[in-house]
């Protein structure tokens, strides 16, 4: 579970219900022909601009914006390095027994013992990589449609609101009601561009560079071990992906 994106979105949408709370009735900020426009039009317009299988997938690929099965890229050098150490003293064949809990790490292995080309290897990972990234791709898209669908039909339903209330300047009473249409569609479609549309899918691409990096991790040790490469060599080239501190860091630990 990522506990950045749990507590962005507990700390927005807290200290959104505090001001609502703390300014008067929660009541008056409800109001169902608004959230009818917002929602509505914010889904309508999403429907329409993408295949409803890709629509429905992007529930599945929002979740990784709330976890990720992706082990951390040290943890991941220090398996492979592992693994690598494990072939050089008795052979590859030795890692068909091998427990490795990633599965794009263990597709990799697998081709390894079998003794597949290694360009076939590469072009299998890197058409596997392309299309993870393209799936996060379309996710992120579709989060950054709705992002911007719901603030425009807040602002037609503020039109909407405005144009009820200029027809009926002769009843005051049916001002009040229009004026909330006019208002809270505009709230509605910020609220949900700002506080769940947009910050998904930016978190949704870091999830997916945190994953395409694991995975380009992966591609490369698992070539490295099948060309035979010494492994200090395979932990040295795997290390220059990362961050100077993160390689400082891991230094450090070895010693």
């Amino acid at each position: 579970m990522d506990l950045a994106t749990i507590i962005g979105i507990v700390v927005s949408v807290g200290l959104v219900a505090a001001s609502i709370v703390t300014g008067g009735s929660p009541i008056m900020f409800v109001n169902v022909p608004s959230a009818l426009v917002v929602v509505g039009g914010t889904i309508g317009a999403t429907l329409m601009r993408n295949p409803l299988a890709a629509v429905l997938g992007t529930a599945k690929v929002t979740t990784k914006a709330f976890t990720t099965k992706v082990p951390p890229p040290d943890d991941l050098i220090k398996q492979i390095m592992e693994l690598a150490q494990t072939a050089r003293r008795n052979d590859i064949l030795s890692l068909e027994s091998a427990e490795i809990s990633y599965e794009f790490l263990a597709k990799g292995i697998r081709m390894c013992v079998d003794g597949m080309e290694l360009d076939q290897i590469r072009m299998i990972l890197e058409t596997e990589m392309g299309s993870t990234a393209a799936r996060h791709k379309r996710g992120k898209e579709i989060l950054d449609g709705m992002g911007g669908a719901a603030p425009a039909f807040g602002m037609i339903g503020t039109l909407i609101g405005l144009v009820q209330m200029l027809a009926a300047m002769d009843d005051p009473s049916s001002i009040g009601p229009a004026m909330a249409v006019a208002l809270l569609t505009t709230l509605y479609g910020a609220l949900i561009a700002n506080v769940v549309c947009l910050p998904l899918a930016d978190k949704l691409k870091v999830r997916s560079e945190e994953e395409l990096l694991s995975m380009t991790l992966c591609l490369e040790g698992c070539l490295g071990i099948a060309r035979g490469i010494n492994p200090r060599a395979i932990d040295q080239q795997l290390k220059s992906f990362l961050a100077p501190a993160q390689r400082e860091d891991k230094q450090e630990e070895a010693s």
